[in-house]
């Protein structure tokens, strides 16, 4: 299985930034797709941001002109620029990947669909 690790979470004022980067790992070829989601106390699992491997990316409306989203492929890493940041943000955020291409330890090719990381904390607060 394709594994995903979040980083970059912390504590930050309102209008800081923040970087998070999300890594899979594991023998992988390509990835069609990433993307960010997170979920706030009380709240259901929001999408966030996506990206495809040509680069094409997509953003929540409440977050449009102020987050970006963007992969190396080479390092099978996607990223959220996340500025302006506002304690509405507050928020798990989590990384997906769709459609990762990978070998198996016995080295078989196979594709994962749904692969999840266990998320970071994201707290915006003065």
């Amino acid at each position: 299985q394709v594994k995903l690790v979040e980083s970059g979470g912390g504590l930050v004022q309102p209008g800081g930034s923040l970087r998070l980067s999300c890594a899979a790992s594991g023998i992988i070829f390509s990835i069609d797709a990433m993307g960010w989601y997170r979920q706030a106390p009380g709240k259901e699992r929001e999408s966030v941001a996506g990206i495809t491997r040509g680069g094409s990316t997509n953003y929540a409306d409440s977050v449009k002109g102020r987050f970006t989203i963007s992969r190396d492929n080479a390092k099978n890493t996607v990223y959220l620029q996340m500025n302006s940041l506002k304690p509405e943000d507050t928020a798990v955020y989590s990384c997906n990947a769709d459609g990762v291409q990978y070998q198996t330890r016995w080295g078989a090719l196979q594709r994962d669909f749904g692969a999840w990381g266990q998320g970071t904390q994201v707290t915006v607060s003065s």
